[in-house]
């Protein structure tokens, strides 16, 4: 009895395997082909729609630069229509914002950061657009909401923006004449170690008692 096949025998059974796999093998081949080339579709997508979203803002900028307020709203749209999931369109919303401000629409400038805090793209973003929000609800005296806004947020997702939403919240505290809870926003935001010199200002302002010339004139 033969140990070995023969070689016809192997040749007949190479033939058969061939055959029975020849499909899947096909397959696979074309599968990794297919996976590859769409990798490659897709990273080249990529690259050229960030390649015109980056245009797009150096263009934007330049608007800005000259106060083109047209402009810059209309490339902001355009960013936002076309490109909306890559962050030059949030830094767009901000630009536009900031010219809806200049231009003294206030509302028109919150709503716009209402939209980005909700959809402003990464978390660091988002916090931009929401302590530029929470200015604008100072400035036009919504105190409560501002500190509403203040209070939903999570405490562990405010890290390098905690010395900013302190200093805004004893800011808001100060214009509801609420003082002593101002200073502990205040001393709040200093303990960070982030604050500027003007929050520790802010504080010395409200911690010197109040002039009283009544008081000063009583007989001593």
């Amino acid at each position: 009895m033969a140990i070995y096949d023969t070689e016809e025998e192997q040749v007949e059974q190479l033939k058969k395997w061939w055959e029975a796999n020849s499909t899947s093998l096909v397959a696979g081949v074309v599968t990794a082909i297919l996976l590859v080339t769409g990798w490659n579709v897709w990273q080249n997508h990529q690259f050229e729609q960030r390649s015109q979203a980056s245009q797009l803002y150096q263009n934007l900028l330049a608007s800005e630069a000259k106060s083109d307020s047209a402009s810059i709203e209309k490339l902001a749209d355009q960013l936002a229509v076309e490109h909306g999931s890559i962050a030059y369109a949030h830094f767009a919303a901000l630009a536009k914002a900031k010219s809806k401000v200049e231009q003294g629409d206030l509302e028109a400038a919150k709503a716009i950061l209402q939209q980005q805090v909700q959809n402003g793209g990464d978390e660091e973003l988002r916090h931009v657009a929401r302590l530029r929000l929470i200015q604008l609800m100072l400035a036009t005296g919504q105190h409560e909401e501002g500190l509403k806004l203040i209070a939903a947020i999570d405490p562990a997702s405010t890290e390098g923006f905690a010395a900013s939403y302190d200093e805004l919240e004893g800011d808001l505290y100060v214009a509801m004449d609420r003082f002593d809870e101002a200073r502990t926003a205040y001393q709040n935001a200093i303990r960070t170690g982030q604050a500027t010199a003007l929050t520790q200002f802010k504080l010395d302002d409200i911690a010197a008692p109040a002039f009283n010339p009544a008081a000063a004139n009583l007989p001593q």
